[in-house]
């Protein structure tokens, strides 16, 4: 409902509510912080993708980078064409690569789908970010985001660490560490709502009077289409 009022008073409500919002961002910061203090743990398994420039290890993916982070695109073997949702959050990642580079980080998008498959739908929504295909690996599976064979990834968990999944295909953000001695340990990872914080659509949408607008809707991303099919 559309609620009028003067300028004073409209100025004393916004006051206010910044003062959420510095509480929100000095709680962000404090979670941020406690998420660089976590423990890591190693990654064992010898990784390999295929990818346009021919098959890469996991520590081949970091480039010159100690850091990577993975973006698990859903996209079966299968399938025909790559998850709408993450082709959403997909369309945010064109073109901001390099600052991350610049910050010690590698990006990466992996997805279980052939690369040809992967070449295809890139070139359809002129995408120019690296995705890779794990294509005959478990790597989807160990980190909790491909659920084939009911397997409930390495840690014996399920989506989200909650013992369950709800499709074989799931998104989710892993990050890896290089260490000194050359190995990779894996630092993080999120699932569901937490890869929110990759979605700048979302964010902005936050801002507006009719925010996401889905409390109505079947699901909450329903409206959701691939670029190109609005």
């Amino acid at each position: 409902m559309t609620h009028i009022v003067s300028d004073s008073e409209w100025l004393q409500a916004r006051l206010a509510l910044l003062q959420q919002e510095k509480a929100l961002t000095r709680m962000q910061d404090e979670v941020a912080a406690t998420r660089r203090a976590l423990p890591m743990r190693n990654v064992n398994s010898d990784y390999q993708f295929q990818t346009n420039n021919g098959v890469k290890s996991l520590a081949d993916l970091f480039g010159a980078q100690r850091q990577l982070i993975v973006y698990h695109f859903m996209f079966g073997p299968e399938w025909e064409q790559g998850c709408p949702s993450c082709s959403f959050w997909a369309d945010n990642f064109n073109g901001f690569d390099q600052h991350l580079v610049a910050r010690d980080t590698q990006l990466v998008t992996i997805s279980n789908a052939p690369l040809e498959k992967l070449n295809h739908y890139k070139q359809r929504l002129g995408w120019n970010f690296e995705w890779v295909s794990a294509e005959g690996n478990s790597f989807n599976a160990d980190f909790a985001v491909s659920f084939y064979q009911g397997d409930q990834s390495i840690l014996g968990q399920g989506y989200n660490y909650s013992n369950g999944f709800s499709n074989e295909e799931l998104p989710g953000i892993s990050v890896f560490y290089r260490l000194d001695d050359g190995s990779i340990a894996h630092s993080y990872s999120c699932f569901a709502r937490g890869l929110e914080v990759a979605n700048a659509a979302y964010h902005l949408l936050d801002l507006t009077p009719q925010g996401r607008n889905e409390s109505e809707l079947a699901y909450p991303m329903a409206w959701v289409k691939r670029r190109d099919a609005y």
